[in-house]
């Protein structure tokens, strides 16, 4: 299980263009759909809690993953699939960055790859939105989560009417969830 760990990060960091958010579409296809190790109820959970932890979200994320799934060996391997090829890939972008600098075709390289970071994120986004809402992540009537639905609904307008700070929806909507929960 380690060495499909490893596999699975370093395809992660290696592909994952554009940041963390970009990172958890990948990251959710390795774990929950190619390898199976996860289900996506489990996997939901880990990006939750990665995404309140300090720190980039993909390393968070595979450092979630590691400790579900192996322990502090899964720590360490999934850690480290996921800086490598970043890692490499950094240090040899530098010397030719360096080196072609004044070259002209290097912003448009740059420019071209900005919708693909958008659309990942935006995959990020919409996943995330879909397994919080709807039951199971499938999207259908029956399968609405009435609570996260409101609540949801509620925090989005709060943050673009108001301007509220966001520390402060994500705890409110802890304790509200957390309240309503309980009372139901």
């Amino acid at each position: 299980m380690i060495w499909k760990l490893f596999l699975a990060f370093i395809q992660v960091g290696l592909f994952s263009v554009g940041g963390g958010y970009a990172a958890i579409p990948l990251i959710q296809d390795q774990i929950v759909n190619i390898h199976q190790l996860m289900t996506i109820e489990q996997f939901s959970d880990l990006i939750t809690i990665a995404e309140m932890t300090p720190g980039p979200i993909s390393i968070n994320s595979s450092t979630f993953v590691g400790m579900q799934l192996a322990g502090v060996p899964g720590v360490i391997i999934c850690t480290i699939g996921c800086i490598i090829p970043s890692f490499i890939i950094c240090l040899l972008l530098a010397h030719f960055y360096y080196k072609y600098r004044d070259f002209g075709g290097i912003g448009t390289v740059l420019a071209s790859l900005r919708p693909a970071v958008v659309a990942l994120i935006g995959s990020a986004g919409l996943s995330i939105l879909t397994i919080g809402i709807f039951r199971d992540g499938v999207i259908a009537v029956q399968n609405i989560q009435y609570i996260e639905m409101v609540l949801f609904a509620v925090c989005l307008y709060l943050l673009r009417k108001f301007k509220t700070n966001p520390i402060m929806i994500i705890l409110g909507s802890g304790f509200v969830g957390t309240l309503l929960y309980l009372a139901v």
